[in-house]
């Protein structure tokens, strides 16, 4: 069961926002209010990151399904703009490899690619991945303040960000690590009609070459914007009015 958040009902056009891990789907509240005039606004909150459903994190491939099957049930078969970030980004790749629901415009912010590496490595790199987010949930504000040096967060939203780590499974954590490193995809390049962005902050661009290279062969035709004032995820929560420009752009 995935619970969905929607606003704008009446309008015509729909965008649809997925959020990235260690928030929860009111990561886009300074967002919504921008949009809301322009588009129908469908926010899902994620398995294992909602408050309001108890359960764990599934999988990229299972979330990416269960949520073209939910757009189906409610009678949506095409969106405008597709956007994710970081781990939203997994799942809107999957949804457009999966090509159940039609997609005029997709966002892949900051997005992790599956790694095209032994399995053993993988398995090494999640098991880095989680614990280090372990450390994060433990230590809380304090640590995280240390993290997150790019981009000018408040108190309050390393408050927000070790509140919702504390929140989170050790099922979840992993799941979410393991899943997005690995999810399955197509062994071909994709060529469909969505036109593909990839967003890069600056800041980030070393640590994205992978993800950068592997949508550069999967979707050959997508469009790079580098970011030059955020950083990782940075956009929709301290730049909200830049953010809603880009995607009302492509409304």
């Amino acid at each position: 069961m995935m619970t969905i958040h929607e606003f704008g009902k009446d309008r015509p056009k729909i965008i649809v926002l997925i959020h990235p891990s260690i928030v929860r789907w009111d990561y886009f509240e300074f967002v919504i209010p921008l949009l809301e005039n322009s588009a129908r606004i469908i926010v899902p909150a994620l398995p294992g990151y909602d408050e309001s459903v108890p359960g764990d994190f599934t999988s990229v491939e299972e979330i990416a399904e269960a949520l073209a099957r939910w757009l189906r049930d409610n009678g949506i078969n095409s969106i405008d703009v597709l956007y994710g970030c970081s781990m939203g980004g997994s799942i809107v790749m999957r949804m457009l490899a999966d090509g159940e629901i039609t997609v005029g415009n997709a966002v892949v912010d900051g997005g992790i690619a599956p790694y095209r590496l032994p399995w053993i490595v993988t398995r090494l790199i999640a098991i880095r991945d989680f614990l280090m987010i372990l450390i994060g949930k433990w230590a809380g504000v304090k640590l995280l303040s240390r993290f997150f040096t790019s981009d000018e967060y408040s108190e309050s939203d390393l408050e927000y960000a070790a509140g919702v780590l504390k929140s989170l499974s050790y099922r979840t954590i992993w799941r979410t690590f393991e899943s997005c490193n690995n999810y399955k995809m197509p062994a071909e390049p994709l060529r469909i009609p969505t036109r593909i962005q990839y967003w890069c902050a600056a800041s980030e661009e070393k640590d994205r070459r992978d993800d950068i290279e592997y949508v550069r062969e999967m979707f050959p035709d997508a469009v790079f914007k580098v970011l030059s004032d955020v950083g990782h995820g940075g956009m929709a929560l301290l730049r909200p009015e830049k953010f809603a420009r880009f995607i009302e752009e492509l409304l």
